[in-house]
């Protein structure tokens, strides 16, 4: 039997809601028994070449978001490792246990002058399973020409890099030391970036990636940005498809609902840990027509936040055109939103102290 090529939307379908090939390919076959090999080797090679398709679009979004960039910045790609996985597949394999392998991508200015130092921004990618790309390229040309470094992490679970990563995913788990991880080898590498001037900034899943470090590790961030964060993965469960909630009871993944393990999923949830919050000057943004994190998470976060006593800044726009990606287009009002946050950072980070040239 011959199968075509098709796009890693089809055992991927939680954006969606709907079923994936492989759900089909099941219900078709399922009436005989027999068949029920056929089925599983069908839906690998339905899945398999997913994974070589993703590993295609993330080289094109790669050079897509070079030339995007070119004159703007230079990029490097570079490797460094994060903790092991949180699921061996093999504990007595070769390697089993190792730190696992994770990719990123370094935004230097134009122009960066080594002798001087610079402020470090550490920015996490959205998506339960995506990569960072050319998507974002307008935020880092204007990041650039604030004047700071970028590190922007591919951690665990992200597309391109095949299964094993794909299946290594650890929804506010690991990822987050992941991304920390970038923090700590960008200061190792680049002698020319200020360990005190380090911020991280995420829309959507990378807000939640950003909350938690600074949960994490306060010390290591002097100001934080999280725009559209999901935040209460509880709710979420309740509003979300059953394709999307299937990807964290996934076997590689948390392995159970919310319903099995409550705490669990309270225990990745921002809203849920916000007293864990050190006080990090932080600026939330959101709005109410939000497709997909719905208002609820972030105004719950809000209030567990407040309940803390510590200062944060918050705005939430009403029915900012785009939705979930209102301040990440090329509109006036996103520009304004975004002026907004780089003013934020600024006050913080000060970029303008030592930009290259001045």
């Amino acid at each position: 039997m011959i199968v075509p090529l098709l796009p890693s939307l089809v055992y991927d379908s939680g954006a969606a809601g709907g079923p994936s090939l492989c759900d089909m390919l099941g219900v078709m076959m399922s009436e005989d028994a027999g068949q029920a090999g056929e089925v599983a080797r069908l839906r690998r090679i339905v899945e398999e070449q997913g994974y070589a398709i993703d590993a295609l679009t993330r080289g094109l979004d790669e050079s897509l978001l070079r030339d995007r960039l070119r004159g703007v910045a230079r990029i490097e790609h570079v490797r460094f490792t994060g903790p092991p996985r949180r699921h061996e597949p093999n504990p007595t394999a070769q390697g089993a246990g190792n730190p696992l392998t994770i990719a990123a991508y370094i935004f230097l200015p134009a122009g960066l002058d080594e002798r001087r130092k610079y402020p470090l921004i550490v920015k996490p990618h959205g998506g339960v399973h995506s990569h960072f790309g050319a998507d974002e390229a307008n935020v880092i040309a204007e990041l650039m020409g604030e004047g700071y470094v970028v590190i922007a992490p591919d951690y665990r679970g992200s597309t391109g890099y095949g299964r094993p990563f794909y299946e290594a995913i650890d929804y506010g788990g690991l990822e987050v030391d992941d991304t920390d991880a970038a923090r700590r080898f960008a200061l190792d590498t680049y002698p020319f970036l200020d360990p005190a001037r380090v911020g991280i900034i995420g829309w959507s899943h990378g807000g939640l990636i950003a909350l938690f470090n600074i949960f994490n590790v306060p010390e290591g961030y002097a100001v934080a940005y999280a725009a559209v964060p999901v935040s209460d993965l509880i709710a979420r469960m309740g509003y979300k498809s059953q394709a999307y909630r299937d990807l964290f009871s996934a076997p590689y993944h948390l392995g159970k609902t919310a319903e099995e393990d409550v705490a669990e999923y309270r225990r990745r949830s921002p809203s849920w840990q916000a007293g864990r919050y050190a006080g990090t000057p932080l600026l939330i943004h959101t709005t109410t027509n939000d497709e997909d994190v719905n208002v609820l998470e972030v105004e719950r976060l809000i209030g567990a936040l407040g309940a803390t006593g510590k200062p944060f800044t918050h705005r939430i726009y009403e029915d900012a055109p785009g939705g979930h990606i209102f301040n990440r287009l090329d509109t006036p009002l996103a520009r304004e939103s975004r002026r907004e946050i780089w003013d934020f950072l600024a006050a913080r980070l000060h970029p303008d102290a030592e930009r290259a040239g001045e």
